[in-house]
């Protein structure tokens, strides 16, 4: 299920620096990008770069960029924060995610025409400078129908109510994907 963001108040201080935020995703090398770690869900075509993966600093991302860990500071709860990108033709299938002590947000950063994400059964597309806020733990899929790339502020928060100490335990394989990335 899609929330209202209206219910979150640093969604308009996060929403006013898109432009910000984008221009820094902008300057980032094209190979500084990884494969999601769970590749059984999409197949080729879902990179992902990440700036915190719960709760802990990738440091070297981090140097690259500044100005989009300042913007992600006013987010309470912040865990997992990254630059996420689909390109054309790629299809994420209908899953269900694990970390329940968390909703999933994504700025719209580039998103051309034909990109859309289904959670439970409602449909929303993605809109530059604006937020989409959902339950991950509700199935979902995403898509890029279009011809270029799609590309979104990809973070994770605390649901109200969830304190850092309640953690969730990774898979085994994104376990070792986030210790590989927090040792760089």
């Amino acid at each position: 299920m899609f929330l209202d963001i209206r219910q979150f108040g640093f969604v308009n201080d996060l929403e006013a620096a898109w432009r910000e935020i984008r221009d820094e995703y902008l300057t980032l090398p094209e190979d500084s990008f990884e494969p999601w770690v769970q590749r059984e869900m999409y197949g080729e075509g879902w990179g992902v770069y990440g700036l915190y993966a719960f709760g802990q600093r990738i440091d070297a991302a981090l140097r690259a960029c500044q100005r989009t860990p300042s913007a992600l500071a006013r987010v309470p709860g912040l865990t997992t924060a990254g630059f996420s990108r689909l390109a054309p033709g790629t299809h994420i299938r209908p899953h269900v995610g694990w970390v329940r002590t968390v909703y999933r947000s994504h700025l719209g950063l580039i998103v051309p025409d034909g990109c859309g994400m289904r959670v439970g059964s409602e449909t929303r597309s993605w809109r530059e400078g604006e937020c989409l806020i959902f339950d991950d733990t509700v199935e979902h899929e995403a898509w890029n129908r279009a011809g270029h790339t799609r590309v979104v502020l990809l973070f994770d928060f605390l649901r109200p109510g969830v304190s850092k100490e309640m953690q969730d335990e990774p898979p085994a394989e994104v376990r070792n994907f986030v210790n590989k990335r927090a040792q760089k």
